[in-house]
């Protein structure tokens, strides 16, 4: 073994790790969507997009209470939007499926549907 050999061991591994770690990190970000909700008029109205800006054009959107019933369903339009009137005052989960295993939720508490109303 050469002088210095042992010491570099333990540097080469956690430099390794870090490597690793961030190649994983840029394969989940790979499969990301933005998703945001708001309430106004009586209406839930969400935004879809991917990380460089394009908006998620026919992605299905599913609204699910804390029992994950299925209160309503719909795609997104041309510029990542889909609306829907408040299917029930509760908090309520939405998600966000669009293509290549990109998926999202948010969470909306019932506190702000009713605000929204």
């Amino acid at each position: 073994m050469r002088w210095g050999e042992k010491k570099m061991r333990p540097y080469m591994i956690i430099s390794l790790a870090f490597l690793l770690c961030l190649l994983l990190a840029n394969s989940v970000l790979a499969h990301k969507v933005n998703l945001f909700a708001y309430v106004e008029g009586g209406r839930i109205y969400t935004e879809s997009y991917f990380p460089d800006g394009r908006p998620v054009t026919g992605g299905q959107v599913e609204l699910r209470d804390t029992t994950e019933e299925l209160l309503a369903s719909g795609t997104t339009d041309d510029q990542g939007l889909y609306d829907c009137k408040i299917p029930k005052v509760s908090d309520l989960t939405i998600h966000i499926i669009a293509s290549m295993g990109h998926r999202n939720s948010f969470l909306l508490n019932k506190t702000e549907i009713e605000a929204g109303q």
